[in-house]
């Protein structure tokens, strides 16, 4: 976990906060000056009072200020690489923008951060439990619970048919990625699909089966639709006929993973497989310590259709297993968040900003800590049902608890 340090006088002047490892550079500052930079058509959105951040990659220290009337910002840094970011959010309207591995090496530096625009979702994550819990009061650890939850943050009832589910290749923030190249400047340079991995998996529905009113949730089982916590009281029960599952014994047939769903779940809240991408893989799964996930919906075509198109289904660069993935257009994609390892300072962001401008860190697994979306409390108290955080950012939206919600 980041450790509260002192802050010091110069940033206290400038309204900044830090929070962090004590960097051995802190007494020497050196000025950079941000200026956001919005999109056209929309420059007049520019304000005062959005938040910029400059998070040094190495220590963890994170430093704060907020822009002024012309939408500037002037932060007090020491030596060090930073990543730099800004999100806004204005309406429906969602800003955001970042600049990976700045180095601060004097007084000086500006930085013009472009900011990229999307729209605020109707279909958000709201929960993401992946990291398992400790399986006391017997010995050893527990992972077969995965489960995430859907919300409706729209006014209006939005429908679950036809919705995907899924993940990314890489599984996890630290591993390789061979869908990652770099410009000539070194800087990132992602893929024009979104490399889901493994299969693709669709909520059953003829369009209006399944409905979410405004601010209701649907719990989706990853692994085992069964009562865990009856074992594992630090686990949770996931045998309830409101929950869906990701199930198919054809494709996964690892029971201790994916066993047959409880007595309690329906059959039509079983998700369709419709692919399967990687041979080499026996059970569903999410990385425990640093998942994406993915809600992502076919447009203008039926999934399935889409499917049968030979450029649908792309091999993994150097794979020797044969593991493909779906080339997700980015278009489709209705909700991403990125997780980070917190016990690595080697995570790389596996998302492009415009899916997610942040991530959230998950600080350690098999501790039945789960990450869960902000409240916004005042769009809430307007709207009368519960209205959930989207910046499109997760680093500002989400945040750390000690147990799953679903917990009993």
């Amino acid at each position: 976990m980041k450790k509260i340090i002192s802050i010091i006088l110069p940033l206290l002047l400038l309204g900044s906060c830090t929070t962090g490892i004590v960097n051995p550079y802190e007494d020497t500052l050196f000025e950079m000056v941000v200026q956001a930079v919005y999109p056209d058509g929309f420059t007049d959105m520019a304000r005062e009072g959005v938040t910029v951040k400059a998070e040094d990659v190495n220590l963890g220290n994170v430093y704060k200020v907020q822009t002024d009337a012309s939408a500037k910002a002037s932060l007090k840094l020491p030596l060090g690489i930073y990543r730099i970011s800004i999100s806004d959010r204005t309406g429906e309207n969602i800003f955001n923008g970042t600049v990976d591995k700045y180095v601060v090496k004097g007084s000086g530096a500006s930085l013009n951060l472009s900011l990229k625009r999307t729209k605020a979702g109707k279909l958000v994550i709201k929960e993401i439990y992946s990291g398992g819990c400790r399986k006391d009061p017997q010995e050893g650890t527990y992972q077969a619970d995965q489960y995430i939850i859907i919300h409706n943050n729209d006014v209006d009832v939005q429908y679950l048919d036809s919705l995907c589910v899924g993940t990314i290749h890489p599984y996890n923030a630290t591993a390789t990625n061979p869908f990652l190249g770099k410009d000539a400047e070194g800087k990132p340079v992602y893929p024009e699909f979104v490399p889901v991995a493994d299969a693709v998996w669709q909520f059953p529905g003829t369009g209006n089966t399944f409905p979410l009113a405004p601010g209701e949730d649907a719990v989706l089982c990853i692994r085992g639709a069964i009562n865990h916590a009856a074992s594992f009281p630090l686990s949770v029960n996931l045998n309830n006929p409101d929950y869906f599952v990701m199930y198919n014994s054809n494709y996964f047939t690892n029971t201790s993973y994916n066993p047959v769903p409880g007595d309690q779940i329906r059959e039509d809240h079983i998700l369709n497989c419709l692919v399967k991408t990687n041979p080499s893989i026996n059970a569903t799964m999410i990385s425990n310590a640093s998942p994406v996930v993915l809600l992502y919906k076919s447009k203008g075509v039926g999934m399935r259709e889409h499917l049968a198109l030979e450029e649908s289904i792309k091999p993994i660069p150097g794979s020797t297993n044969g593991a493909k993935v779906f080339a997700c257009p980015k278009e489709w994609i209705v909700d991403a968040v990125e997780v980070f390892d917190g016990r690595s300072s080697s995570n790389v962001k596996r998302l492009v900003d415009v899916l997610d401008a942040g991530y959230v860190t998950l600080s350690n697994v098999y501790l039945g800590h789960t990450l869960m979306r902000r409240v916004d409390k005042e769009l809430t108290d307007a709207s009368g049902f519960e209205v959930l955080q989207d910046t499109n950012n997760s680093t500002a939206d989400f945040y750390e608890t000690e147990k799953q919600s679903l917990h009993e």
